[in-house]
């Protein structure tokens, strides 16, 4: 037994294994680790399979050919998920693959949505190098409490 492709830790026949051979994935994360494995082995079937009929609309299976002969695949990193668990309907995962094409180590960031669609998840779409929300930082002003919870003015507080 071999390592799976996804990186999840697990064994290949214990984790994308199955799905790729038909099995419905449990959770958005699951497909989305089942459809890079699906690159990796070239596995073109299982991503028209696991697609929205929009998303298999704007599938190019001659560019993924393409793809998966050209390319060296080199690892998979899920950064965050947001729901596609076995209870919810709808799924995000954010994650960034490497790969080697042309000579070049390459890294792509991509943030992808999934449904269910009787009760089977399937991959709708992706945001590549998505952007994520500045951060807000809001000045404290002298005469604003202090966070610190003591009841008084910033600066009779931590402000002094």
């Amino acid at each position: 037994m071999s390592d799976c492709v996804c990186g999840s830790g697990r064994e290949f026949d214990a984790c994308c294994g199955p799905i790729l051979a038909g099995q419905p994935a449990p959770t958005a994360e699951a497909l989305m680790r089942s459809r890079y494995a699906a690159y990796v082995v070239g596995n073109l079937d299982h991503l028209e399979r696991t697609a929205t009929p929009e998303a298999r609309q704007a599938f190019n299976r001659l560019d993924a050919e393409r793809v998966v002969d050209e390319t060296t695949w080199l690892g998979l990193e899920v950064r965050r998920v947001v729901g596609g668990t076995v209870e919810d309907q709808t799924g995000q995962v954010e994650f960034v693959f490497r790969t080697r094409q042309q000579g070049k180590t390459l890294a792509q960031h991509e943030l992808s949505e999934f449904r269910r669609d009787g009760g089977i998840w399937l991959y709708q779409g992706s945001e590549i190098n998505p952007k994520v929300p500045p951060a807000r930082v809001s000045k404290v002003g002298r005469n604003d409490l202090c966070a610190c919870g003591s009841g008084k003015k910033y600066k009779k507080c931590c402000g002094a």
